[in-house]
Formats: structure tokens, sequence, C-alpha cells
């Protein structure tokens, strides 16, 4: 997916088993953002710079989705325990990450495996992909910041 592609309706099943569709967020501001794993130290400080700054976000009219291979039950504990305030999809069979290009080859100590490249995706009221942050951009005890400089 690049800037200006229309992101899929169908965005997967939310931490509660509910179907979760674009259109849920029509006339909204996106924050659609990939993360590799729940509980993890850099994915922890993403979700919580998030949190953090929820109330701003929200202020200039984003709604937020996070989304990881990880289970549903995976995700319930994640938003209880670090008491986070959106939707997490558990895109436990990788079709929304591979259809957004950020399910991948990754490797780690000379181990190759399959993985989520954290990417964050800025979507228009309009459903068109307006930014999009690399991996290599995103700084995770900051992204709040990030997407509010946008």
């Amino acid at each position: 997916m690049q800037t200006g592609d229309k992101a899929p309706e169908i965005l997967g099943l939310d931490q509660n088993g509910k179907e979760i569709r674009l259109s849920d967020y029509a006339g909204k501001k996106l924050v659609l953002y990939f993360y590799p794993k729940d509980n993890t130290s850099g994915c922890t400080a993403e979700a919580c710079s998030l949190r953090d700054n929820i109330d701003a976000l929200r202020a200039k009219g984003y709604e937020i989705v996070g989304v990881s291979s990880d289970s549903a039950a995976s995700h319930q504990k994640f938003i209880a325990k670090h008491e986070l305030p959106f939707t997490l999809i558990a895109d436990t069979d990788h079709k929304l990450q591979e259809e957004m290009g950020v399910w991948g080859e990754k490797s780690m100590c000379g181990r190759k495996y399959m993985g989520t490249f954290r990417t964050t995706f800025l979507i228009g009221p309009d459903g068109t992909i307006t930014d999009i942050f690399q991996p290599k951009q995103i700084k995770t005890k900051e992204h709040a910041q990030q997407i509010l400089a946008k």
C-alpha cells in the first residue's frame, strides 16, 4: 500500500471478536498501526505513547486501531495491563498485514523468520492513506508526537 491508495474495508476481528471495518471510522482520521508483539518493550512503549496522547490525537480527529498477529486473548491482556483506550485487531492469519505489505521475512541474530514490520498508516476521513511511517522512521516512545506533527 502507498500514499493515495484506499485502505481495505474489512480490517479484521478485534480483541472481542467483533469485525472492524474502515467504514466504522467514516468521517474520521484513522491511525492504523502495525506492531510485532503484545507486551514486548518496543510495542508497549509505542502503545503507551498513543495511550498517553489519546486526547491530543482525538482533538486532531484521529481514532487509533492497532494490529498484530497476537490472539484476541493476548490483546485483551495487553489492553487490561496497560489500560489501552483503543481497539486491537487480532490478525492471526496475517491477512491484513499481507494486504498492507507489512508482513515479511525478518532476521535476528542470523535467524530468518516471518514477522510484522512496525508500520503506521494515517488514513483520511475518505479512507485514503495520507501518510505512512516506515519501520525505521518510528520512534516507539515518541510515536504519538510524530503523528501529531504531521
